[in-house]
Parts: C-alpha cells; structure tokens; sequence
C-alpha cells in the first residue's frame, strides 16, 4: 500500500528517509550484530548514540553551555507536575492558559502550591493569544509558564510574555524544531517529541543549570527530580533507547534540511498555501485569529457537522489521514509539521476544492 498523507497531531509523521534508515539499521546498527532495540543502554554503542544526539540538538538550537538537556520519560503531562516540583520553591506560580494542555499544567500545579492565572484565552474557546505584555504577576512567583503552540487550538505566541523577570517556562511540544528560537530567553523548554521530532516516549527539556537544584518539594520521587536525572546525563535508569535513537536520526535530517531557519520558511510556505485556501473558502474556516496561527496545527470547519464528518470519512478514503479535530473541539485539525512535504498540504487543498465544488447546492 502507498504511504498516506498523515496530518496526525501525534503520534505524526515522520521524515521518510529517516523511517528508510531505521528499517536498514533494524537487525544491525552499524556492523554491531543487534538491534538499537535489543542494546544495552551502559554500553559504548548507545552511549555515543544518546551523545551525539544531544549534540546534534545543541546545535541545531544553538544552546548555551550553561543548560542541561535531558531525556526523558512521562510524557508532557508528567512534566505539569516535575515543573512545580522542582521549581515551586515560594510555592507560588504564574500560569498563561491559553489550552487545554496549559489548563492541565495550570491544575497541576495547584496540588503543590498557588498557581495564579495570570492570563487567559478560554472566554473564546481559546482561539487567541491574550496580550501579555503588562500583566500582574506575583512578585513572590517562582516562574511563568506558558503552553508556546496550542495542539488542539491552533494558536501560537508570536512574542514571549513579558514575565517582569521572572523565569520562564514554556511546554513547545507542538512547535519543537519549527523555526529558531533563543533559549537564553526561557529557564526551562520542554516537550514530548511524538509530534515533530520522533515515537512517543520521550520529553526533551532544556534547563538553565541554576535551576536545576536539590531543593524540590518534599516527595518528589527520585525519578523526577532533575538533579538525579542531569548528574546521570538522563541515564540514571533505563532510557527510551530507540526513541532517542530515532529523534537523533531528526535532528541530522534537520541539519542536512539547511537547520531551523530553513524549516521556518519552509513550514511558512506551507501553512500559507492552507490558510490562503481557508481564507478564501465559501465552505471552510479557519477557527483562529489570523495574528496567532500555528505554523504546525490548522483548525477549520464547514460549520454543519455531517459535512465536517462526511469531509474527514473521503478525505481518509483519498488518503488524507487523521484530519479529524480533537474531540473536545470536533470540526477538523491539519497538523502539518516539518516532516509533511508541501505538496502534502498542495494535495489536500486540492482535495478541499474539489469537495467544495461537489457539495455546494
């Protein structure tokens, strides 16, 4: 069977020549006799594995000497509790709700302190960024945290909150390796990788070192403390081997794509050809304020809900896969992250008029 078109939020599509590589490597990485499944992670092999993929990302982002990259497990949902844990030492912090996965961050965080909602986008089904430039943020507030590129929503910060020099903590799981960005700017950046970077099962965060401390919130398990995990460069137990083998694959496909600055405009161009469709459509709409869309998750609806499902069963039938919009929001969602090429986005606009022409009475 061809390969589909998948617009999947994540688990997503991945670079197929790094798939290709993957399955050559399968039974024998690199004249090793095994699998990177089946290897020991203390050995030499996955050793320079796991290195040399922190040091593919180091330069790819450009991170300064002075913060930690882990690996890790749990998801970005397990890092809404290893925030406050690790970092709520006045037991007070600043949260920018702008999703339901900063919501979940936000709910989080009040089983081990104060979070204050600073800001928030849900009075219009968060289909914005609010100003946060001028907000009121506790002088006493550990840190701000923001959720940078909202999934579900389709929003993106185009600025960084003006945190009044508080430490900022933003989840990019959804905007991870999409364009540049300037670390020296957050304490902590974070995100599960499932969705523009590799398989589910590792968070990759980046923490300036002074944050990482043994002062954590009594109970916080051995696991989670970022100490433990930065002193075992992310080996304290067994890490998610393959996966991490498997983002390090990305992270070479995206130096040899020409970095990031060249996957901003490349992932622009895309977005444009679909929301310059959404925009002149008589049938689809974009759901999100033209100055805070997503590079990476577009929202649309035709406004009838038999014909958004009747829209996502032919476009699966055509092999556009995965348009679907997340259940809590429904219509539609394209998630076009680095690895969809553009005539991807090409073929479904094409798609998309067709099916406008043939369902306009």
């Amino acid at each position: 069977m061809a390969r589909v078109y998948n617009f999947s939020a994540g688990p997503a599509i991945l670079p197929e020549e790094v798939l290709q590589e993957a399955a050559a490597e399968m039974m024998d990485y690199q004249g090793s006799g095994q699998s990177v499944m089946e290897m020991s992670h203390r050995s030499k092999v996955y050793d320079n594995i796991i290195k040399e993929a922190e040091a593919d990302l180091r330069e790819l982002m450009n991170i300064p000497d002075n913060y930690k990259v882990l690996f890790l497990q749990g998801g970005a949902s397990q890092f809404f509790a290893e925030v406050p844990m690790n970092m709520m030492k006045n037991k007070k912090a600043a949260y920018i709700v702008t999703g339901q996965w900063a919501k979940k961050a936000y709910q989080e965080a009040q089983m081990y302190g104060e979070a204050v909602k600073v800001a928030s986008s849900e009075d219009k089904t968060f289909s914005y960024i609010p100003d946060c430039s001028d907000l009121d943020i506790p002088e006493d507030a550990d840190y701000v945290y923001i959720c940078e590129n909202n999934t579900i929503y389709g929003t993106k910060f185009k600025e960084l909150p003006n945190t009044k020099g508080k430490v900022l903590v933003s989840d990019v799981s959804s905007c991870f390796l999409s364009e540049p960005v300037d670390v020296t700017k957050y304490g902590v950046i974070y995100g599960g990788v499932q969705k523009n970077i590799g398989p589910a099962g590792v968070v990759i965060a980046i923490i300036r070192e002074d944050l990482i401390t043994e002062d954590v919130l009594p109970g916080t398990p051995t696991m989670l403390k970022w100490k433990v995990q930065a002193d075992n460069d992310s080996l304290y137990n067994t890490p998610p081997c393959y996966t991490i083998y498997m983002c390090g694959k990305v992270f070479k496909w995206l130096k040899k794509m020409g970095g990031l600055s060249a996957m901003k405009e490349h992932n622009e161009k895309k977005a444009k050809i679909l929301y310059d469709f959404l925009d002149e459509s008589a049938m689809f709409k974009g759901t999100v304020e033209k100055k805070d869309r997503s590079l990476m998750n577009v929202p649309f609806v035709t406004g009838d809900a038999d014909l958004d499902a009747k829209f996502v069963k032919e476009a699966e039938a055509a092999g556009f896969v995965n348009l679907k919009g997340h259940r809590s929001v429904g219509g539609m969602r394209a998630s076009i992250y680095n690895a969809m090429p553009i005539e991807g986005v090409e073929k479904l606009v094409e798609f998309m008029r067709n099916f406008e022409k043939e369902n306009t009475k």
